[in-house]
């Protein structure tokens, strides 16, 4: 299997007349993944091609193809000479091109709504009926703290997206990363399914900006908390209202902005 990372050599370019020098630093390896459930083939991701299993109990959920880690019932990863084959064997009575939304996804890093055919077709997870429990600020804090030095390929390579699960203490207790915030984020919630982590039990927190699928694939696992670093978009906002998920984003050492559900950080 290709490993997340690669070495390369390259010219420093100097804007003074320093001596021009080589380096060598870390890149992250991004492939492509072509998705397949029995022998149709669903969609092509690019990603880095770690972590593959979780990724796709993740990803099939977050598609709505999926309701739970025991419809899936065998992950196979095959090397090809154009990428990764990921074939995902579903339950009898479930079809992946079926049962997910139509997609034409093709060479995106991690897209969450490429190719979908019209405005209808926008993702809108089922409210789980579930209220977010209370979110201490000190266990925000100490997850954001934890946050950079838990991100062992982004150390070596400075470009990976990571989604981490806490505990409600604050706590790091999954991380997953990739060059694509979606493929992160359906990673670590693959992760947790596969583990039997209850949605209930802990927080997300984010590395990249908090668009309305990184929220629609939070609600989708049933978490009730997002800590995004970066800025929301007014959807995820919106979406966050609708599925009274509490979101806090911006966040900062020091400070953070809470978009909805003030009212159940302690």
């Amino acid at each position: 299997m290709t490993w997340p990372s690669s070495r390369v050599d390259a010219r420093v370019l100097s804007f003074s007349n320093a001596p021009k020098v080589t380096v060598s630093r870390e890149v992250p390896v991004e492939t492509a993944v072509n998705v397949f459930y029995g022998e149709a083939p669903f969609a092509v991701m690019m990603t880095t091609p770690a972590d593959l299993e979780d990724f796709a109990y993740g990803f099939s959920l977050t598609e709505g193809i999926v309701a739970s880690a025991t419809d899936v019932v065998a992950v196979t990863v095959r090397e090809t000479q154009k990428g990764l084959e990921l074939r995902v064997t579903l339950r009898p009575g479930l079809t992946g091109a079926k049962a997910g939304r139509e997609r034409n996804t093709e060479g995106r890093t991690g897209c969450g709504v490429c190719g979908i055919e019209s405005l209808d077709a926008l993702p809108l997870t089922q409210a789980t009926g579930a209220r977010g429990g209370t979110v201490s600020t000190a266990a925000i804090k100490r997850g954001l703290d934890a946050l950079a030095g838990a991100q062992v390929l982004n150390e070596r390579t400075h470009a990976m997206h990571a989604a981490a699960w806490c505990t409600p203490d604050g706590a790091i207790a999954v991380l997953r990363e990739d060059v694509g915030r979606h493929n992160a984020l359906d990673k670590l919630i693959g992760a947790l399914l596969r583990a039997g982590r209850s949605p209930l039990d802990g927080f997300l927190v984010l590395t990249s900006r908090c668009s309305f699928e990184m929220v629609e694939k939070a609600a989708a696992f049933g978490a009730r908390t997002v800590v995004a670093i970066s800025a929301p978009t007014s959807m995820a906002i919106e979406r966050a209202i609708l599925h009274d998920l509490t979101l806090v984003a911006l966040a900062r050492p020091d400070a953070a902005l809470v978009f909805h559900g003030a009212e159940r950080l302690t």
